[in-house]
C-alpha cells in the first residue's frame, strides 16, 4: 500500500526540515515550524482556516495572512503540497536536500487523505497527452481526485 502519511515523526520531520533550510541560507522561523507541525501531524489535507484555529492555541494572535506566509515558505521549500483539489496543503512524504517532484498526489475528495505515488511511466505517458492536445503542463504534479478504502466502506 501507498504511504500516506510521512515516514518520519513530527519532531523529526521539523528537524530535517530545519536543517534544509538552514543548508539553504533560510530560516524556520517557530511560527513556520508550528504551521509545518501542525500539517505534519495530520495525514489530510488541511485548509488554511483548520491551521489558523490549531495555531491559534500557541500563538492566539495569528492571523490568516501569517498562516498564509508560512504555507508560501514551506511549499517554496518543499516541505508541504498544495492541492488545488481540495484547495488545502499536506505534509511531503520525502524531504530530502535534493527536491524532487512526486508524479501522483491521491486525494480523498471526502477525508482529505492524501497518497503520494512517484510513477514516472504513468506521468510520461500524461506529459505526452497534454502535448498532443497543444497543452502545456503548467506543474511537475498530478492531483487525482479518489475516494479512500475507509470512506468508501463507510458509504456500502
Amino acid at each position: 500500500m501507498v504511504q500516506t502519511k510521512p515516514v518520519l515523526s513530527t519532531q523529526k520531520f521539523l528537524q530535517q526540515a530545519e536543517e534544509i533550510s538552514e543548508s539553504r541560507g533560510k530560516r524556520m522561523t517557530p511560527i513556520r515550524k508550528q504551521v509545518l507541525a501542525i500539517i505534519v501531524a495530520d495525514d489530510r489535507c488541511m485548509k488554511a482556516y483548520e491551521i489558523l484555529e490549531a495555531m491559534q492555541k500557541d500563538f492566539p494572535s495569528s492571523k490568516p495572512a501569517t498562516v498564509y506566509r508560512a504555507l508560501e515558505f514551506l511549499e517554496t521549500e518543499g516541505f508541504i503540497h498544495r492541492l488545488d483539489a481540495l484547495n488545502g496543503w499536506t505534509a511531503c512524504n520525502d524531504l530530502d536536500i535534493h527536491g524532487h517532484d512526486h508524479n501522483l498526489l491521491i486525494v480523498c475528495t471526502k477525508c482529505g487523505l492524501v497518497a503520494e505515488v512517484d510513477a514516472p511511466e504513468v506521468s510520461h505517458k500524461l506529459q505526452a497527452l497534454i502535448s498532443q492536445t497543444g497543452f502545456k503542463q503548467n506543474s511537475a504534479q498530478t492531483e487525482i481526485r479518489a475516494t479512500c478504502v475507509k470512506c468508501t466502506n463507510t458509504n456500502d
